[in-house]
């Protein structure tokens, strides 16, 4: 389908969470014609409560998120389109992008807005992947007051073997460590491990039951009240990349101090620039782009 002038706006939002729904709320209130375009899968969708969010302490982020949408839905400006966007093409470099749709719908924006966030991939062990966002974390300022003084595990998982998580949630609780090589860990390192009281398990995971007990494949069980891992996270979409976007290493959007990308007109928030899994961080950054935009709509961008 071709874009029509029904179909052309002052922004394009790509990905309607925490941080897309921000930024569209600043523009709207500039008064701009702002779609935004949301596949329905938010990052923590399988949380029961969020946290670290001033004013909405211990909601349930799927309440959250309706409360935003409903908030938004009530501009004239706001146009909110149900789908994933698969296409991304720069028609004038800075000025007009088009946008095309899973379901073969096309638009055309003044402006874009990557906030379409990242898609986690957890270890291939048993009883992860149900438990994940519900006792199965990645972030102890999102879920370890919860857990203060409990039993901690960390599926080393990461580049360091989970030391660096480890050693941040010992202000939070008791820590195993489930790290297959003990002795790759940098002395300094397990040093502080062991001041803080860490058991290091090298024992292979078999597999998670009941709310987070381990059971080691030599048959042990050990009963905790959470686990942490850090997952591989990817771009949940590969419009960046079609469109030129310069990316990091760890697989974030680069952008600068505005949050534009290297490619003048599209801007980024949320996860897909900083991978911070954090609401409260989400909507600032979203505040921030959306504010960005207008100014840029403007010429006033510096």
């Amino acid at each position: 389908m071709s874009p029509t002038p029904s179909n052309q706006f002052d922004a394009i939002i790509i990905g309607g969470s925490y941080a897309g729904m921000s930024a569209a709320l600043q523009l709207v209130r500039a008064r701009r014609k702002v779609l935004v375009i949301d596949s329905g899968l938010p990052r923590n969708r399988n949380s029961l409560a969020a946290h670290g969010f001033i004013a909405r302490e211990g909601l349930p982020p799927a309440e959250i998120a309706a409360k935003a949408r409903a908030e938004l839905m009530a501009y004239p400006t706001l146009t909110w389109h149900e789908g994933r966007a698969t296409q991304a093409k720069v028609l004038e470099e800075g000025v007009s992008f088009e946008v095309g749709c899973d379901d073969g719908s096309a638009f055309i924006g003044d402006r874009l807005v990557l906030a379409y966030g990242v898609t986690d991939t957890l270890p291939d062990i048993e009883g992860l992947a149900e438990r994940w966002g519900r006792s199965v974390f990645h972030c102890p300022y999102c879920h370890g007051y919860e857990i203060y003084e409990g039993n901690i595990g960390v599926i080393g998982c990461s580049e360091d073997g989970g030391v660096g998580q480890a050693l941040l949630l010992c202000d939070w609780g008791n820590i195993t460590l489930f790290c297959c090589n003990p002795d790759g860990i940098d002395p300094e390192k397990r040093e502080r491990l062991d001041a803080c009281g860490a058991t290091i398990e090298s024992t292979t995971i078999q597999h998670v039951e009941d709310e987070a007990t381990v059971v080691l494949s030599d048959g042990r069980k050990l009963i905790l009240d959470a686990l942490f891992l850090l997952p591989q996270s990817r771009l949940s979409c590969d419009v960046a990349e079609q469109l030129g976007c310069e990316l990091l290493d760890a697989g974030c959007i680069v952008a600068d101090s505005a949050k534009q990308t290297t490619v003048p007109g599209v801007f980024t928030c949320g996860d897909a620039g900083r991978m911070a899994g954090s609401i409260a961080l989400a909507v600032g950054e979203g505040a921030l782009v959306g504010v960005a935009v207008h100014r840029s709509l403007l010429g006033l961008l510096d």
